[in-house]
């Protein structure tokens, strides 16, 4: 089926601005067929894999439908897990980002239920909760069914599963038969066929399809991490791997935008692709792509239909897609033209069932691989090095070099000393501390204001200090050629970069620390003279 683009859903402006600042650019196949259909106000059975899209599917026109005036309670989505209750919530906040009149509260077991009867008291007109906690707060009633409009049944086989059948029965029974009722589930097992043949009026039927996939022949890989580390993992294996061309596909515009800034600030050639860039500006960064002058073009799916480029020599799935037909598009990019290509995906968490899910559906063998550790980069940097020195060497029409050394040789250095030298000097970017992928980050807490504090010790990277922020609108690239220019080290080794509103951390192999403050003394960035310093402990 055709993807349906949001704009052309008739939605209003207010929620137009949200999908936008989430960054999606088309409805996926669940969105496309559901939204209008819940719009007209049909009930609805909606088939479809987890991972899909159907929480914006049935969240999108349900809040459209909500009256922002009407305090009372207007809708209920009951879902499995509290887990599930609480991501729903999230995403219906981000909806209304623009739409601060419409109230939104998950209730679940685990959470104290004075604090959940307090918020009700104050009135809300969406409740995401868990059949337990729900019936609970209507027993106590706390939680009044006698103005609901709209009710959604999210994950129902699951609910079912977990022996859910009597108290869902009983929360529908409470809620007025004037209702549109809505139900999602990825299966439909008899036990859902008896739900909606006794509470839903004559349901539309919407199912996403899986078409017969096929894979080509390409080499596909993915790493489990955690969302912390995705960025360092994507810069190790570009490092390791070297390719001359890679496509990065992202799932939002804002992530692309994102993910360009931290690359370009840690001095890799990167622009990004998506629907918001005008044709002129995307005919210009297709062109640096073709012609090498861009090494990594990082892209949102809609925007990579219909590129063309015969040579890229790895695909990397920053994000999951939503739909298994994605990932078969996106791979697709690499291996053409009876070329050999790889594909390397992240996963994080949970998505490893949606994987599962893609390898099902697409007969894919996709391998799970370990990140390369920073000895691996090692190993494959010295050993590219020395291949080049030996062909050089095989070139011959040293005389000029081999003068130099036999100078150097009169004042007592030994040739092995002096080749010893300069392999640790054109292997410098390779000497970085290690960081460990498998781990969350030890830099995420904020400081107080204009302390230059880190959180935890880590002998082998230091965190330093900079008197500049957001209000000199510096970016990361700027900090990245500031230290590069005045300190002679690659931009390569210079790690995560925080920038606050007066101050900027950054982190640096320890090895390096000194030479970067000495270099960086009195120095300016964007015109303003800075101070820079070791950032002290707590």
């Amino acid at each position: 089926m055709d993807y349906l683009k949001f704009e052309d859903m008739n939605l209003s402006s207010d929620a137009l601005k949200a999908i936008s600042d989430m960054g999606f650019e088309e409805a996926t196949p669940i969105q496309s067929q559901s939204i209008s259909i819940i719009m007209s106000g049909r009930d609805v059975i909606g088939q479809s894999q987890t991972g899909t899209g159907k929480t914006a599917a049935f969240g999108i026109p349900l809040l459209e439908k909500i009256d922002p005036f009407d305090r009372h309670l207007q809708a209920i989505i009951l879902c499995p897990t509290r887990e599930l209750a609480i991501q729903t919530s999230e995403e219906f906040r981000k909806l209304l980002k623009y739409r601060g009149n419409v109230k939104v509260l998950p209730i679940y077991g685990g959470q104290p239920i004075d604090r959940q009867i307090s918020a009700l008291k104050k009135g809300c007109q969406v409740i995401i909760g868990t059949p337990g906690r729900v019936m609970d707060h209507m027993s106590r009633r706390t939680l009044k069914m006698e103005t609901v409009r709209f009710v959604v049944l999210d994950e129902a086989d699951e609910m079912l599963d977990m022996g859910f059948r009597e108290d869902i029965e009983t929360i529908l029974e409470k809620i007025p038969s004037e209702r549109q009722t809505m139900l999602f589930s990825a299966t439909m097992p008899q036990e859902i066929l008896e739900l909606t043949d006794r509470y839903q009026n004559e349901p539309e039927y919407v199912t996403v399809i899986h078409k017969e996939l096929t894979v080509p022949s390409i080499d596909q890989s993915y790493f489990e991490v955690k969302e912390k580390v995705k960025l360092d993992a994507l810069c190790r294996l570009i490092d390791i791997e070297n390719p001359s061309l890679s496509l990065v596909f992202c799932n939002t515009k804002k992530l692309v935008d994102e993910l360009v800034e931290q690359l370009q600030g840690r001095g890799y050639f990167a622009e990004g692709l998506h629907g918001d860039l005008k044709q002129p500006q995307r005919d210009l960064v297709m062109k640096k792509f073709r012609n090498r002058t861009l090494e990594i073009l990082v892209a949102t799916d809609v925007a990579a239909r219909g590129l063309d480029v015969d040579d890229i020599d790895i695909v990397f799935n920053y994000d999951l897609p939503q739909d298994e037909e994605y990932y078969i598009h996106r791979i697709g990019r690499t291996g053409r033209a009876g070329k050999s290509g790889r594909a390397f995906t992240f996963v994080v968490g949970k998505e490893i069932y949606k994987l599962r899910e893609i390898m099902k559906l697409t007969k894919a063998k996709i391998a799970r691989k370990k990140l390369p550790s920073l000895g691996d980069l090692e190993e494959v940097k010295t050993r590219s090095f020395v291949d080049k020195i030996k062909d050089i060497v095989d070139e011959g029409h040293l005389t000029k070099y081999v003068n130099i050394v036999e100078g150097m040789i009169t004042e007592d250095y030994s040739t092995l000393d002096i080749a010893a030298a300069l392999m640790k000097h054109n292997l410098y970017d390779a000497d970085v501390a290690e960081i460990d992928l498998e781990i969350e980050p030890f830099y995420e807490r904020k400081p107080t204001k204009f302390k230059s504090y880190y959180r935890e010790d880590d002998a082998n990277i230091t965190r330093l200090f900079l008197t500049i922020g957001k209000k000199e609108k510096v970016k990361p690239n700027d900090i990245v050629g500031a230290i590069a220019n005045e300190s002679g080290v690659p931009g390569r080794v210079i790690g995560h970069i925080d920038i606050y509103d007066e101050f900027t951390f950054v982190d640096v192999p320890e090895s390096i620390a000194k030479d970067i403050i000495t270099g960086m003394k009195n120095k300016k960035i964007k015109g303003k003279k800075i101070h820079i310093e070791r950032a002290k402990k707590l």
